[in-house]
């Protein structure tokens, strides 16, 4: 469309000034310009009246995609490759005219292009991108354009055995299709905010899960994806350094990825199940920002006891919690602090999943012997100031870190435990005598991520009391206090979430704690004494963030089930 006649559509939806209109116009020559995204970019009008005033001006309807459904039939009318490349979904057959959703009328030439490749007449209908985007995503499946390119190359699957050589292998993989779909996975997971990839090989399909904000959410995958999943599992080996024809036992290797500027560390790790290979991906930020200490979101009292400790010259500092509890995030935001020219510190992690300027880390190599324990021995030769154990796994290692712990060294590690005083019991099982760990071990951190409530759709609501007081929340604490719920927008996701952050429960080990570990007081003594000197329990801490309207109680309760 001609930009003198577009701009005069613009014009008289009186939504644009001159001067936006020529901002618009101004790039109107250029190929794949699209009119309505630069007015919604740059700010000038939203997209929902835009696309009502150009309806009106041009005899389209507005066809609200979002909530619609669509009948298989209907999908199967313009070919995927079709309905990918333009950026449109058909969504009704009426009077033998196919609707098609659009969102941008100006692009010269569509209406031809969709009859052309349907053989049907074409009613066009405006939607929004993001409507768009999602419908295809959901009605065709991730990777579905390069599904059915795959499919029509007559693509037949390649089992990879010990006659192959890897060389071979490696050739068969680079072919294009497969190496975008892969591609496509991670890309997509990268824009979900994804942490984790998860392929898992069903009975009659490869299911796709993404780990966001620590829920899993399955990804829409076209139906025929079954076919090719060996070739998209043996091109992740390959991409992995991995022995693409050992199927029998677990693999583990590393990918690297530049994602929108960003390097971009995948760890992944197969897993031979039933019906093929699981393979996961831990998706890691090389150039990612180190949280700060103040960023942890401490509470004023718990702030300042960790930094006491973090500033001890010996003891041992443990934090705790489940796998994905946010364990490493915080040990770096301790060493951050107190990485310093006067500081040496070392670490010992499996595996070192940042790189932290200034220190040096080591990474366990079990295979050959190099072990948390063996390292731990050479590590205290090597004159630290400060040690960091990514985990204390058995008495071995316990032993040697409260010895460095004795001998003038600060040591950080973790454990896994429900909460903090059952770190205690936890390393008195291992065997490690009570004197010995009275006397060495200074603090106990034991942390979750609740869900963080969206800023842009939470709604307040009155909480049912019952349930208040079955959760043990003080009650009276609600009376002058808005209290909000997840509601669900675009943003995220319909979720009602966004992004995770802390709560933590923090145990000193002060003289009334350390005297009730030589005789081996049970967790819950422990913890009563805490509680009783002013430590905030897990659902307490959770319930003050639920005070400051940053999520809602069932988030807290969904994480502190076992830790009450």
């Amino acid at each position: 469309m001609q930009s003198a006649t577009m701009g005069g559509i613009l014009r008289r939806t009186g939504l644009l000034t001159e001067a936006q209109l020529a901002t618009v116009l101004q790039n109107a020559g250029k190929p794949d310009f699209d009119a309505v995204a630069a007015v919604v970019r740059e700010g000038f009008a939203a997209e929902e009246p835009l696309l009502q005033a150009l309806g009106k001006e041009l005899g389209l309807d507005v066809f609200p995609l979002a909530a619609a459904v669509i009948a298989p039939e209907i999908l199967q009318k313009i070919p995927t490759k079709a309905v990918f490349q333009y950026n449109v979904i058909p969504v009704a057959m009426e009077n033998g005219a196919l609707s098609v959703a659009i969102h941008n009328p100006f692009e010269p030439g569509l209406a031809d292009a969709l009859r052309l490749a349907s053989g049907l007449r074409i009613r066009l209908v405006l939607s929004r991108a993001p409507d768009i985007s999602a419908a295809t995503k959901k009605f065709y499946g991730v990777g579905a354009e390069t599904v059915e390119r795959l499919i029509e190359e007559g693509r037949i699957e390649v089992e990879p055995t010990s006659q192959f050589d890897k060389a071979d292998i490696d050739d068969l993989d680079q072919e294009a299709s497969i190496v975008r779909f892969v591609n496509q996975i991670v890309w997509e997971a990268y824009q979900e905010r994804a942490t984790d990839i998860h392929l898992e090989p069903m009975e009659k399909e490869l299911r796709i899960r993404y780990r966001v904000d620590g829920l899993l959410h399955q990804t829409p995958l076209p139906p025929q994806l079954a076919r090719f999943q060996n070739a998209i599992i043996s091109r992740i080996k390959v991409m992995a350094n991995m022995d693409i024809a050992e199927k029998r036992l677990p693999q583990d290797g590393r990918i690297g990825m530049r994602i929108r500027g960003e390097d971009l560390d995948i760890r992944v790790s197969t897993m031979p199940t039933v019906y093929g290979e699981s393979v996961s991906l831990r998706l890691l930020m090389r150039g990612k920002q180190f949280i700060g200490f103040h960023e942890l979101g401490l509470r004023e009292r718990d702030a300042g006891i960790m930094r006491r400790m973090i500033e001890r010259p010996n003891g041992i500092v443990l934090v705790t919690g489940p796998t994905g509890s946010g364990k490493s995030t915080s040990l770096y935001a301790y060493l951050r602090e107190i990485n310093t020219i006067d500081q040496r510190l070392i670490t010992v992690e499996d595996p070192i999943e940042y790189e932290m300027p200034g220190v040096n880390q080591i990474n366990v190599k079990s295979e050959i012997g190099l072990t948390f324990a063996t390292a731990l021995r050479h590590i205290l030769r090597q004159d630290p100031d400060v040690i960091m154990i990514g985990e204390i796994r058995d008495f071995e290692t316990a032993e040697i870190a409260i010895r460095a712990a004795l001998t003038g060294h600060l040591v950080f590690s973790t454990l896994h435990t429900n909460d903090a005083a059952g770190s205690i019991t936890r390393l008195l099982d291992m065997g490690v005598e009570p004197f010995l760990l009275a006397s060495s071990l200074e603090c106990i951190v034991a942390q979750r991520l609740v869900r963080r409530l969206c800023t842009a759709c939470k709604r307040p609501y009155k909480p049912d009391p019952a349930l208040i007081v079955s959760a043990g929340f003080p009650a009276e604490r609600l009376a002058d206090t808005t209290i909000y719920e997840a509601a669900g927008c675009e943003k995220c996701r319909q979720s009602g979430y966004r992004g995770r952050m802390g709560i933590y429960e923090v145990l000193e080990i002060n003289e009334a704690i350390e005297t009730l570990i030589p005789s081996r007081a049970p967790a819950s003594v422990i913890k009563q004494k805490a509680i009783e000197q002013g430590m905030l329990t897990l659902r307490n801490d959770g319930f003050l963030r639920v005070l400051d309207g940053l999520t809602t109680i069932d988030e807290v309760l969904r994480v502190t089930e076992e830790s009450a």
